[in-house]
Formats: C-alpha cells, structure tokens, sequence
C-alpha cells in the first residue's frame, strides 16, 4: 500500500503541488469561516479571507510552471479544476455564509453560485481543445473565469473590516415569502450568472 501510495506522489510535477498548495489555501479558509462562526472572533475570518488571494497567487504560478517545463497534464488540469472549486467557489460560499448571508434564499444562491463555479470549469475542461489556438493554448475563456470570486472576498474582507457582518452587512435583509434574503447575496448570482455566459468571450492570458 506504501509502495502505491508514493508511486503515485512521484507522478505529480513540480506545477503539481502549487495546485495542492492552492487547494490547501482554500480548505484553510473553509475551516476559518467554521472557526469564526464557532467563536465569532474576527481576525480567524479574516485570515481565512488572506488565504484567497494566496490560492490565487499558486493557481497562477502552477500554469506558468507547467507551460516552462513543458510537463501540461490531465491529471494536472483535473488537479487544478478540482483545487479552483474548494478555493474559488466553496470557501468563498463558506466566508459568506459566515459573514451573514444565513437566510433561505441566501442558501439557494450560495449553491447556485458553486453550481456555477463547477459547470464552468467542466466546460472549461471539455471544451479546451477546441478553444486552443495552433499552439495548443486556449485563447480565451468563454464566461468569467472562477477565481474571479476574489473580487467578492474583497468585498467581504471590507464589510469585516468595517465590522459590517451579520445583522448589519450592507443592504440589509428583506422577507421574499417564507425565507429571508440579503441583498449583497446577489452579487454571488451575478458572479455565478457570468462564469456560466457564452456569449462572454475573455481573452486568456
């Protein structure tokens, strides 16, 4: 058992381990919402909301390092992929929730956003090879690309600072029916609504 368990660490490329270290960032900051909310002090949200743009930082260099080395995998892209949703779509979720966004309706969004997040990086992943140029790389992304959810950890990183949670994040609440509703929940639908657009052509990098 041993013997496979390293043989399958050897197969990983140096590019390899900037996706876990990405996927790393993004469960510490899953866990940190989850500390929060059990102790409700807020530099432990804020360290978790830290974490984003440093997921971020080695989503990039892990794609930079592959395309130096020569050494683009599929079992790389799926790391990557799979990295992206726990950083950039789960744990931005999880630091919303955390911060306020608690109502029914704030539920429904906050899925639909992740939903988003993973069908635009499983369309990204199935339709790649037809996007690349004669170079083989993609030239651009149809819809935003996920990590784009930094913008919104931004967004909550502020409200924290400002000490603007819960009962008093911006916009307030409002009763749609039998569930309760944030206001500030909707840039999650729009953010989700513009991973998943067609239409929206963003040139790659």
């Amino acid at each position: 058992m041993k013997r496979r368990h390293f043989s399958m660490l050897r197969e990983f490329h140096l590019a390899d381990w900037f996706t876990l270290a990405n996927a790393f960032c993004g469960t510490g900051a899953v866990f940190a919402a989850m500390r929060f909310l059990q102790d409700g002090v807020v530099r432990d949200l804020l360290w978790g909301m830290a974490l984003i743009p440093a997921a971020f930082v080695f989503d990039a260099l892990d794609g930079r390092i592959a395309r130096w080395r020569k050494v683009a995998s599929t079992l790389g892209r799926e790391l990557d992929s799979l990295a992206d949703v726990i950083s950039f779509g789960v744990a931005p979720a999880a630091l919303g929730y955390a911060c306020g966004l608690q109502g029914g309706w704030d539920w429904v969004v906050l899925s639909y956003f992740v939903g988003c997040g993973v069908s635009r990086l499983a369309r990204y992943n199935v339709t790649a090879e037809s996007l690349s140029g004669d170079e083989g790389k993609v030239k651009f992304f149809e819809g935003t690309p996920i990590p784009t959810s930094i913008v919104i950890v931004g967004l909550l990183a502020l409200a924290a600072h400002q000490d603007r949670l819960g009962v008093d994040l911006w916009g307030g609440v409002v009763k749609l029916g039998p569930w309760l509703l944030h206001p500030m929940v909707l840039v999650y639908a729009l953010s989700g609504s513009l991973m998943i657009s067609k239409t929206l052509h963003i040139p790659k990098p």
